[in-house]
């Protein structure tokens, strides 16, 4: 499946602002970018790097006044994701040395305030994939996913009290229940094809059977057209956008996710 992938994000600028972006998604295991689009309302320059979790990363000032940021990927997916229900859990000594990072509490995913939660959670379930599927539909029982949510960045510990949270809260608690299991898992932050309402996604992955597996509190079934854009520990490692210095919100912000011919694509 080919996805075309766009953002446009319009700020009002008081001063001369750093920003580090993250908007570009990388090729990798299930994606391949073909081609991408920049453009930068005033044009101004703008460096590259990628950061301790490969996320692809972008540094610019940004003037004051009107400041526009517009970009776009054509990306090839695969068409659903993959599931794998009895996958064994891993012992924590035999995990590869780039996961355990997943595996600690982090700012915004507390995982040793539910170690006692957790295993009662999952009594009795096989250890492994099965787990994390038993957290993902108990917190489709017991947390309300609001996208129109006005509680701000909340914590595990903080959506698990107030029962309703966006799609980024429900992946919180999901990454702290697995953690707290000691399964890794990580945030992702990217694109999802018929999203309604159409922003910005997240969902977790969890590492099970020697690989990772996306899970979403916010779906009965997890959908496939999926475009990663970031990963990381919690919300604070996949900002789309860190700017330093006066707060800063957009004033305007689009995002689309479009279906592309695969004939008028050369593969």
């Amino acid at each position: 499946m080919w996805l075309r992938t766009s953002c446009a994000i319009t700020f009002d600028v008081s001063v001369p602002t750093p920003f580090i972006l993250m908007l570009r998604p990388r090729s990798g295991a299930h994606q391949r970018v073909a081609h991408e689009d920049c453009a930068l309302m005033p044009s101004v320059p703008i460096t590259e790097y990628a950061d301790s979790y490969g996320n692809l990363c972008e540094r610019l000032i940004a003037p004051s006044g009107e400041f526009s940021i517009r970009r776009s990927a054509d990306v090839s997916i695969e068409d659903g994701i993959d599931v794998s229900p009895g996958a064994p859990f891993h012992e924590v000594h035999n995990l590869p040395d780039e996961v355990l990072t997943y595996l600690f509490p982090s700012r915004y995913c507390e995982s040793d305030r539910f170690i006692d939660f957790g295993r009662e959670l999952v009594d009795g379930v096989e250890p492994g994939y099965d787990q994390v599927a038993r957290i993902v539909e108990w917190i489709r029982k017991t947390v309300r996913f609001n996208p129109d949510s006005s509680n701000f960045q909340m914590s595990a510990v903080e959506v698990n009290q107030q029962r309703e949270g966006v799609c980024r809260e429900l992946a919180h608690l999901g990454i702290a229940l697995s953690r707290s299991l000691c399964i890794p898992a990580r945030i992702v932050v990217g694109y999802q094809r018929e999203l309604e309402p159409m922003d910005f996604h997240a969902w977790f992955e969890a590492y099970v059977g020697g690989r990772w597996y996306t899970f979403d509190a916010t779906q009965a079934v997890p959908r496939g057209g999926r475009v990663a854009v970031a990963y990381g520990r919690d919300a604070a490692d996949v900002a789309i956008f860190n700017q330093f210095g006066p707060a800063l919100y957009p004033r305007a912000m689009e995002v689309r996710v479009e279906m592309l011919d695969t004939h008028s694509r050369s593969n």
